[in-house]
């Protein structure tokens, strides 16, 4: 933005993104989105729009093949970016012979060789991406929503109070930068159509957005301290409380049963995590070779209609599941970890088997279904007395 606008313009832009309660929440993630977001950042700043002095074909599209082989659904916003910068090329054969097909050529290439490597034999992730997640469509195993959802709800949410200030920066934003706004629009046209949606879906569009917020405030002359001021202290809240606070528990829980990797009672120790899939990390917080276990949840990849996974069959009569799975006592976990909206439905089981609680964590002040506001860990009484 320095060198398409001015220093003033990128400082307000880069403010808008850093303030961005959403940006907080999502970048210390380990997700495939937030690096797909990243690299997004570094492509923009070589994307060759009309009057910048930084624009290199080679650069930019390097950093999109590299995003798309780390999460194929990152080709969706530059689509319209890449035609637009085809349509202005003077020497299009050029940008395809010496730019495209080399590095489609080599990002292919390295993909392919790295899978098989991985697999054993040859793949392409990407087009099983594809088939999974839109013509087979079963990203909807795990939820969907209306197709306005993202619309009505997961942008607007997501910009938060920077809404306003978007919508103003549309206004006053040279014709430039329209491109910009079709991508935006383009992208949540595209995940619209999908029936599984989520916020960190649309989050590579954050960037585009901010440079229309950025925008904005800088044309905000004489209430730009306020309005900076307002963004600021409006995210501040919302980023410390989801960053900090909303849904910890899932993470705290961790340490309860790492502590189980320092016990002597290591080889004896069987911790199962009875919450939906997927609730807490596994190994990568644990660090020891502990015998762990949680409710599955794989989507059917046959075909089977009446297919239910493990976690559904649990929930539809978890007190029925647990005396069936475990009809020996030998064969009873050490420790049961599981949200605070279980514990009544299964408290005969836990009487009769004898459990009792040792650790009551925080988990979030806005329980919904089967999460409940606090995560409690069980452990069996004749088992693991010294930990």
């Amino acid at each position: 933005m320095r060198h398409l606008e001015n220093a003033e313009t990128a400082k307000c832009v880069y403010f808008c993104q850093l303030c961005s309660w959403f940006t907080w929440y999502s970048c210390t993630r380990t997700l495939t989105n937030t690096m797909e977001t990243l690299l997004t950042i570094f492509a923009l700043s070589y994307y060759p729009i009309k009057g910048s002095k930084m624009g290199s074909s080679c650069k930019y599209l390097a950093l999109i093949a590299l995003a798309i082989v780390i999460r194929p659904t990152a080709i969706i916003p530059w689509i319209p970016l890449v035609l637009n910068h085809f349509l202005q090329e003077q020497r299009k054969a050029d940008l395809v012979l010496h730019n495209c097909i080399p590095l489609g050529l080599v990002t292919v290439g390295t993909s392919l060789i790295i899978d098989r490597v991985f697999f054993g034999e040859w793949v392409l992730v990407q087009l099983n991406f594809l088939k999974f997640n839109v013509l087979q469509n079963l990203g909807t195993f795990y939820g969907s929503h209306p197709w306005h959802w993202y619309f009505t709800q997961g942008l607007p949410v997501m910009l938060g109070t920077h809404l306003p200030f978007f919508i103003h920066g549309c206004v006053l934003a040279p014709k430039r930068y329209r491109i910009f706004l079709m991508a935006v629009i383009w992208t949540v046209l595209v995940y619209s159509m999908l029936s599984h949606k989520e916020f960190r879906f649309i989050y590579p569009v954050l960037p585009f957005c901010m440079v229309f917020c950025g925008y904005s405030l800088k044309h905000l002359t004489a209430w730009k301290k306020s309005a900076a001021s307002f963004l600021l202290l409006s995210n501040l809240l919302p980023a410390l409380y989801t960053g900090l606070i909303h849904q910890r528990g899932s993470l705290d829980v961790m340490s309860h049963i790492q502590q189980l990797c320092n016990s002597s009672y290591q080889s004896q120790a069987f911790v199962f995590i009875m919450m939906p899939c997927h609730s807490t990390p596994f190994y990568s917080h644990v660090h020891c070779p502990l015998k762990m276990r949680f409710l599955q949840c794989p989507p059917d990849l046959t075909g089977n209609e009446s297919y239910i996974d493990e976690a559904d069959v649990f929930y539809s009569n978890p007190l029925g599941w647990l005396n069936k799975e475990f009809y020996n006592d030998k064969l009873l976990p050490s420790h049961l970890i599981f949200f605070s909206v279980l514990e009544q439905e299964i408290s005969s089981f836990l009487a009769l088997r004898g459990y009792e609680k040792t650790a009551t964590v925080f988990h979030t002040h806005v329980p919904q279904g089967r999460v409940g506001s606090h995560i409690y860990v069980y452990r069996k009484k004749t088992e693991m007395t010294h930990t």
